[in-house]
């Protein structure tokens, strides 16, 4: 009996822009520095629902996790830029335990949450279609590769234990295609179709 085969899927991902976009929609530092984080460290909801003030080293702009997906821990990065905002959270906020706590100190804020901020934050920012945390991981392995980092390293940042995991993010950013012309343009350039003007890629 043969088994259906599995469907392939594309992790979707934000641009830089929208990322920027999302960031510049609210004032609420709590909910900024909440989403930056998720997207400077690549981290899964519930490893930033776990963040503990003892595990931000800002010394040497490290994140450190615990007991992530398969019990695991590691070291992510921390943005050098994201010091001044962390610091004047902290000084407003005063977390006791977690970084980012709930309504009653020394409690965990709530993944609910967290989602509903990100979704408030697109929305605002003009992003249609749906959005979730995870988006934040996925950004942030897609924009190492597309500079060039060395697979090894992006997956020991994610904590990924395969590097198959790792390497679907590959297909987002492969260069090649970004030089294979569509027949349609071609189709335009050589038969100068009718209401459609030559136009170079920005």
């Amino acid at each position: 009996m043969l088994r259906p085969r599995k469907g392939f899927h594309l992790p979707d991902f934000f641009t830089l822009s929208e990322i920027s976009a999302m960031l510049n929609t609210t004032d609420n530092l709590k909910h900024k520095l909440l989403i930056a984080i998720g997207y400077t460290a690549g981290l899964r909801r519930s490893e930033i629902r776990n963040l503990r003030l003892r595990d931000v080293d800002l010394k040497r702009n490290l994140l450190f996790i615990k007991d992530s997906k398969g019990k695991r821990d590691r070291y992510t990065l921390f943005s050098q830029h994201l010091h001044e905002w962390l610091k004047t959270y902290l000084d407003q906020a005063k977390p006791k335990v977690y970084l980012f706590e709930g309504s009653r100190p020394g409690t965990q804020y709530s993944t609910t949450s967290m989602a509903l901020i990100l979704k408030k934050m697109a929305r605002s920012a003009g992003i249609q279609r749906k959005v979730h945390m995870h988006m934040l991981r996925h950004s942030f392995a897609t924009h190492l590769l597309e500079e060039g980092r060395d697979i090894r390293y992006v997956q020991e940042l994610l904590g990924h234990q395969s590097i198959k995991t790792t390497e679907r993010y590959t297909h987002i950013i492969n260069d090649a295609l970004l030089n294979v012309a569509s027949p349609f343009d071609r189709m335009v350039a050589q038969s100068g179709l009718y209401g459609i003007k030559p136009h170079n890629p920005p």
